[in-house]
């Protein structure tokens, strides 16, 4: 199957997006990661979405994203108070809008339907997003052409508390998997450092889908989730398992918790196109049948490493799902 994005228009929705560095190259360093996080955060405001975690590693990017059903009414000065997160207070979008207001006494409709037509988007938020840093790097670098390998790849995920609990995880354990650290804690360049830092952003992109309110219980409860419990390595007698130790549990039909199973690469993560239960999976499907084959009668296929939280995903994957 060839498609590789899914939209939900008209409600609520929540996105795994990846992008990779073209030709896999290790382009961004420290400086990088910090330019492409602040880029994030400033373009999420301006789109009115949603970040409820991410993981910029050195050669590609996962962000977990939620678009709101819609873009409801934007005043002229909230227009223009996003307009300043992308383009700052001095560029020719914010010198339009502010002569608009200060002439006219209103931004001009044809102004507000462009920048607008920008909100709400998963794809014109990444396509911002990815454009902007592109420029950027290319400038400091006196580099040209092509610096992402695609536009993006994402995956459709149910607004479900364990659902989103468990991509947010496997986000947020991108550094541990690649062996760069063992505590995520210890890579600032993913949500849940920049959250424990004390970024209000994206604390509240955490507190979006767990069940606690306060953010210090909520800390708690998903750093849980993060490391080994229930079921997991102490039921083998150790501190914790090697990767290959886990996929050989596994290959033997052998059960490990959601946080273990988390700490291996889960294709579905990023090639499942919809992620959720089985229900949503096959409202998924449903809504875009015309996409598939004619022989597809259904949607959903269970995640067999992931069935203690009901995980199904739109793709059959079958080669090289755990590594």
């Amino acid at each position: 199957m060839s498609m590789t994005r899914l939209k939900m228009a008209g409600r609520t929705a929540v996105y795994h997006c990846i992008s990779r560095v073209v030709g896999g190259e290790r382009l961004l360093d420290e400086v990088c990661r910090e330019r492409f996080t602040g880029m994030m955060w400033r373009m999420a405001g301006f789109c009115g979405v949603e970040i409820i975690t991410f993981c910029i590693m050195a050669n590609h990017i996962h962000i977990l994203v939620r678009v709101p059903s819609s873009v409801g009414e934007v005043s002229d000065q909230e227009l223009l108070a996003r307009l300043k997160l992308i383009y700052g207070k001095k560029d020719i979008p914010v010198f339009l809008a502010e002569r608009a207001i200060k002439e006219r006494g209103k931004i001009d409709d044809r102004l507000r339907e462009a920048w607008i037509g920008r909100m709400g988007d998963v794809s014109q938020f990444m396509k911002g997003l990815k454009q902007r840093f592109s420029r950027w790097y290319n400038r400091v670098h006196n580099r040209y052409g092509t610096f992402w390998a695609e536009r993006f790849k994402s995956v459709l995920v149910e607004d479900r508390h364990s659902c989103v609990e468990a991509v947010a995880a496997y986000v947020d354990l991108n550094p541990v998997r690649a062996g760069l650290v063992r505590d995520p804690k210890e890579y600032r360049h993913c949500g849940y450092a920049e959250a424990l830092s004390g970024n209000k952003l994206a604390r509240k992109g955490l507190l979006s889908f767990l069940e606690e309110k306060k953010w210090d219980e909520a800390a708690a409860s998903y750093r849980m989730r993060l490391f080994v419990i229930g079921s997991g390595a102490k039921q083998y007698g150790k501190q914790e398992l090697t990767r290959e130790e886990m996929r050989a549990v596994l290959a033997q039909g052998g059960q490990l918790s959601v946080a273990e199973v988390l700490r291996l690469r889960v294709r579905h993560m990023s090639d499942g196109v919809a992620l959720g239960s089985r229900a949503f999976v096959e409202e998924v499907f449903a809504l875009n049948k015309e996409k598939f084959g004619a022989k597809r009668k259904s949607g959903a296929r269970p995640i067999k490493a992931l069935a203690s939280i009901g995980l199904a995903s739109l793709r059959d994957l079958r080669v090289r799902v755990l590594s």
